[in-house]
């Protein structure tokens, strides 16, 4: 990450309880973030990761990006979002199409339409 990101004051990670987030997310906490928020759909893994981190500076919000309401009440004044919510894994997709688009694609933009109207 550049120098300029450590200024960030707010930052939302979409899919934040997967792989590539909680990476992120631990990146931004040792960058000394003042606060991340975390969304995604799997209570679970939230549970789980603040039972690891127990740091204050993360917040939790249950949500899903096919959801835009859940979407802008995370989103609200937020700095700076990194999308990495997603269905990956091949076969899934194959096999539910329309749930892939529904996430990847329709999702994706539904997380750009909540940032430009969070401003």
């Amino acid at each position: 990450m550049s120098t300029r990101n450590r200024d960030i004051k707010c930052a939302l990670i979409t899919g934040g309880t997967g792989s590539f987030g909680k990476t992120m997310l631990r990146d931004l906490l040792d960058q000394g973030t003042p606060e991340v928020r975390i969304i995604s759909r799997d209570e679970e893994k939230q549970d789980a990761l603040r039972n690891v981190l127990r740091d204050e500076r993360v917040r939790y919000y249950i949500g899903d990006v096919r959801d835009r309401e859940s979407l802008d009440r995370a989103m609200h004044g937020v700095e700076c979002v990194f999308h990495a919510a997603a269905l990956k894994q091949v076969p899934s997709c194959e096999f539910f199409p329309h749930e892939a688009v529904r996430t990847n694609i329709l999702g994706s933009e539904n997380v750009i339409r909540s940032g430009i109207a969070a401003g």
